[in-house]
């Protein structure tokens, strides 16, 4: 049956057509994916499909009787409770909880922040009874466990589902095709994110600049994807690279170039970064960290990770140093550069152009600040649009480049992926790769922090907080682990409750190495991983540059060899780890 018919769609605004005589269908059954750049019109789509957009020329047809529940970009309450917003039902209860909102149902949701007021708009869709759930970037302020319960959850919604997001994650999970928004114009791809990905790659004109730029990073995005898990954990980035490596040798300057180039006036980092001993971090009377010590490195990649609620933003204020720890010391070394980006951004002056952003309007904008703007998709027409007329997406995405600009060689990035689109993301991810500084990133965007951090620290219940082995991979498995036996806890594997298993036998598990052994043995591995990695890169490196057959041939052969020794290590290293894991 067909829900929602828009035919021969056309909207304008100020900069010209949003929407150029676009049609689309949605029936029952249908699972679509809505993606495109910030400013191409999804949410403008999403908003005349349902009605709430009146567009200038078309016909938007609904079949009688269809229930429609949205989630919009920015939900609006009458003076009510969480509960009696989503429907004071026990349904509405159990979704609120399992979103992060079960000790705030009896709160009045007009005084809640913008992110919670979010989550209560999302439960109150998945509640209401509905043929065709229309949801505009859904996991936006959900933490990791929110998120894995709502992709389970779509994944059994019967109805039709028309979803706007950049979780690549979910869109792989719930979709069958995914509705592409470019220049005014619909292109349909038959199947989920990956095959978004081929589609597209197969449309892209490759004599445009900037288009080729997003094929390029797609191309490389649908390779990570195909790895499978195992494959996209830290330790296994190194073979990654290399094959895009291989593949790009012949490229005498492209993207990876161009990102160098951005980088080039990055002020170098000394062997102090940022030192935290025995800080706690409490927010009134509550305490949420306790005793935390760790060294930033100089090439640091590290995720914060945890329940919403919980401390992370706070831990990066102090680490910022824009909040005084409760106890303990922070300090920054004497090279530190640091640019912040927040979830409130900095403020934006509607009376300038984007390009005014840059340089206060008391300068020329010189060739760092083009090069910039245009890698982040701001070409040299909408350098020049008045601030007041750029999507909420945009102005993100313009807060985020401002932030890059301070060409800092320390990054501290708090949900850097909400509300950024999708081709952005590969842009940011591609630009952070190339980073030659430290970056610390609270998120909760899996796809970001599995192709972006080394290691995490997770801030949680328990105050406890320290990096995991294994990083986000090992962590989130632990997690999915630990609630399917029924657990609470989010603790790191090899820090089990003292009640339940005290230090004083936990020195050996039976028929099995210890697992300070175990640790050590890990440690080991991750230094040889890491030399070999140095290896492997170095090779990759002369056999870019390398013009003679003889000389190719040649360090192909090594690169081979070192290759596969690395490939072992890293078998090793997930041997141990998860042996350590089970123990």
């Amino acid at each position: 049956m067909i829900l929602i018919d828009v035919h021969d769609v056309t909207l304008r605004h100020a900069r010209g057509e949003v929407l150029s005589k676009v049609s689309l269908t949605v029936s029952s059954g249908d699972r679509l994916g809505v993606v495109g750049h910030n400013g191409a019109g999804k949410s403008t789509l999403l908003g005349i499909a349902t009605g709430d957009i009146t567009p200038d020329s078309g016909i938007v047809r609904k079949e009688g009787g269809v229930q429609v529940a949205t989630l919009p970009q920015r939900p609006v309450f009458d003076d009510v409770t969480a509960l009696e917003a989503v429907g004071d039902s026990w349904e509405a209860a159990a979704v609120l909880d399992r979103l992060g909102l079960g000790h705030r149902t009896g709160d009045r949701v007009q005084v809640m922040s913008g992110g919670e007021q979010r989550r209560v708009a999302l439960a109150r869709a998945l509640v209401a009874p509905s043929d065709l759930l229309v949801l505009d970037e859904p996991t936006n302020h959900l933490d990791i466990d929110a998120i894995d319960w709502l992709e389970e959850r779509l994944r059994n919604f019967k109805g039709g589902l028309l979803c706007v997001s950049h979780d690549r994650h979910l869109l792989d999970a719930i979709t069958t095709r995914i509705l592409e928004v470019d220049a005014g114009n619909l292109y349909m791809h038959d199947g989920g994110y990956r095959a978004y990905l081929d589609g597209r790659e197969a449309r892209v004109d490759a004599s445009d600049k900037a288009e080729t730029v997003r094929k390029n990073l797609a191309r490389r995005e649908k390779e990570w994807l195909l790895r499978g898990a195992p494959a996209r954990t830290s330790k296994s980035k190194a073979r990654i690279r290399t094959a895009e490596a291989i593949q790009e040798s012949g490229i005498k300057r492209g993207l990876r170039d161009e990102g160098l180039a951005l980088h080039s006036t990055t002020p170098r980092l000394g062997n102090t970064v940022i030192e935290l001993s025995n800080v706690r971090v409490e927010i009134g009377d509550r305490v949420l960290v306790e005793d935390f010590t760790i060294e930033l490195d100089p090439r640091e990649r590290l995720g914060i990770v945890g329940p919403n609620g919980t401390g992370k933003s706070t831990l990066l204020d102090t680490i910022a140093l824009r909040r005084e720890p409760a106890a303990g010391t922070v300090r920054h070394g004497s090279t530190v550069q640091l640019s912040y980006f927040d979830q409130l951004g900095r403020t934006l002056d509607p009376s300038k152009n984007v390009i005014e952003m840059f340089t206060g309007g008391n300068r020329d904008a010189d060739w760092r600040d083009k090069a910039l703007l245009e890698r982040f998709w701001f070409d040299a027409a909408t350098q020049h649009s008045p601030i007041d007329q750029l999507s909420g997406g945009e102005r993100r995405r313009l807060q985020l480049v401002l932030t890059l600009a301070e060409e800092p060689n320390v990054l501290l990035l708090d949900e850097p992926t909400n509300d950024l689109d999708l081709d952005t993301l590969r842009a940011l991810e591609d630009f952070l790769e190339d980073f030659p500084g430290a970056i610390v990133a609270v998120s909760h965007d899996r796809a970001f922090l599995e192709r972006v951090v080394d290691d995490v620290i997770v801030v949680d219940e328990s105050t406890r907080v320290g990096r995991v082995p294994g990083g986000f991979g090992a962590w989130l498995e632990a997690r999915r682990q630990n609630r399917r036996r029924g657990h609470a806890s989010t603790r790191s594997t090899d820090e089990a409750p003292s009640s339940t298993k005290p230090a004083a036998v936990r020195h050996k598990d039976a028929g099995g190495a210890s697992k300070s052994t175990l640790r050590h043995r890990l440690k080991e591995t991750e230094k040889l991983i890491k030399k070999a990695d140095k290896s492997v890169t170095a090779l990759t490196n002369q056999l870019a540059n390398a013009t003679d057959h003889s000389t190719m041939a040649s360090l192909g052969t090594e690169l081979h060899t070192a290759q596969a020794a690395l490939d072992a290590l890293e078998e090793q290293w997930m041997e141990t780890s998860l042996e350590l894991e089970e123990g």
